[in-house]
């Protein structure tokens, strides 16, 4: 027998403070993609100015993008996030192309990227030479894995998610505490790649590429708004964690980029995929490039398995408004959405195999991401128009709005352009994709209004 997703996010058993709220936003944040992604900034510009400045850009991006969905959030406490906030606003037609690309792209991309992290440190802790079918391939057998464990109801329950995140924290410590013994490279290694013929349009558009997957390592702080209805004082306490927690994020994000540098230069850290085992190897030996990529194969995985379970309450949404697949709002025995989640493991083995390269994906997901991400922004000037119509008032407001949100629309606007310039192909792909939810939106609303029709014939 099967039992419907509840609506409510009832498994948060207590209250959630300040500090909890800080935890929340950090723990959502904070993966792998720190530990690798250094090296795909420094692909893109080729200074320590430069790389570090990509970090702290993206974290003021996400900054901006963490008070606009306080806001949101603020107002809302349906389940559903973002696609409750883009259906209310705009329209369900947008809110299920957010929705069909969360599938197909979003999610499934981003769990691919990260699994492909979690093969690339497995190789480096067995000493094995990586290639990029390898890494595709044992990141299918630990999605397909971790699929069928959430599919049959083992959970990591809190205290497992704990010591993830504490394991991560140690990491991160270990890095920049032991990366700043190294020497570094020799100076002389300065800034060759950099060319004196590049044009202003050229180094932002570089600039703009180099915050794809600073923006990718930033992702996170938009889960803030799905416990919003858990926090204590939550006008209060949930624009404060977001502000402790993204900034907290930004000092963790830039110490590591900073030792990276500082130990393998900009050039060095272009061309070394795993910088932080190489740091520490650098730092400790062969034992200390083991250990840092131990630690951030584990954390990954367990931030990989809780990853599965939050996007199947937007499908739940949908298949709620009858614009998606009724079974994806079901749960099996075991009281977990199986079918989506199988489907979503299925899909992102499909991409892992396909793209296989850890760069290509990134451009996949973030190109669309980034999108629905400026659409959601867009919401707050809805909201607050109708508010005022109504004269209400009683909700968390964004500091600096509108220069605020309309920086984030913006910062959201040249990633897009940055990763279409760039990478025109996978971007073809990934908006192909989305624009193909169109019809699959109409053909589901007039299923919708044929249901409804036949209701009201029984019913006379």
């Amino acid at each position: 027998m099967s039992t419907k997703i509840p609506s409510s996010d009832s498994h948060l058993a207590r209250r959630l403070g300040l500090f909890d709220a800080t935890m929340i936003v950090m723990g959502g944040i904070i993966g792998a993609g720190i530990f690798t992604n250094p090296y795909v900034v420094a692909q893109q510009v080729h200074t320590p100015l430069l790389i570090l400045g990509a970090w702290a850009v993206g974290g003021l991006i996400a900054l901006a993008g963490a008070f606009i969905y306080a806001e949101l959030s603020s107002q809302s406490h349906e389940s559903g996030g973002q696609y409750i906030y883009l259906r209310d606003a705009l329209h369900p037609l947008v809110a299920f192309g957010y929705g069909w690309s969360l599938l197909f792209v979003i999610q499934t991309g981003g769990m691919a990227a990260v699994a492909l992290i979690f093969a690339n440190h497995v190789f480096e802790l067995a000493g094995r030479q990586v290639t990029d079918f390898r890494a595709a391939l044992l990141a299918s057998i630990a999605l397909a894995l971790l699929t069928i464990i959430n599919c049959i109801g083992v959970r990591a329950g809190s205290v497992t998610q704990n010591i993830f995140m504490i394991l991560k924290l140690v990491a991160i410590a270990a890095l920049v505490g032991f990366g700043l013994t190294v020497a570094g490279p020799a100076k002389s290694e300065a800034i060759t790649t950099a060319t004196s013929s590049s044009t202003l349009l050229h180094s932002l558009i570089a600039f703009g590429a180099a915050l794809i997957p600073a923006q990718f390592a930033y992702g996170g702080w938009q889960t803030a708004c799905f416990v919003a209805g858990e926090v204590r004082e939550p006008r209060r306490n949930l624009p404060r964690g977001l502000l402790f927690g993204v900034m907290g994020v930004i000092v963790v994000y830039l110490s590591v980029n900073y030792v990276c540098v500082h130990a393998l230069g900009a050039q060095g850290l272009a061309q070394t995929k795993t910088p932080a085992s190489a740091v520490m190897r650098l730092a400790l030996g062969e034992r200390g490039g083991r250990f840092l990529s131990a630690g951030i194969a584990i954390s990954t995985i367990g931030f990989l398995s809780q990853s599965m379970l939050t996007a199947p309450r937007v499908y739940f949404a949908m298949a709620e408004d009858g614009l998606f697949f009724q079974r994806l709002a079901w749960l099996n025995r075991a009281r977990v959405p199986a079918f989506a989640i199988a489907l979503q493991g299925g899909l992102a083995i499909v991409i892992a195999l396909i793209a296989s390269r850890f760069e290509q994906i990134l451009n996949y997901v973030v190109s669309v991401d980034v999108v629905f991400f400026a659409l959601t922004a867009v919401c707050v000037f809805v909201f607050r128009r109708r508010q005022r119509a109504r004269g209400g008032t009683d909700f968390f407001r964004i500091p600096g709005h509108p220069f605020t949100t309309v920086f984030f629309i913006a910062a959201c606007c040249v990633i897009t352009f940055s990763v279409i310039y760039k990478e025109p192909r996978n971007s073809a792909i990934s908006f192909g994709i989305m624009l193909a939810g169109l019809p699959a939106y109409f053909v589901w609303a007039w299923l919708r209004k044929r249901r409804a029709l036949s209701g009201e014939r029984a019913g006379q």
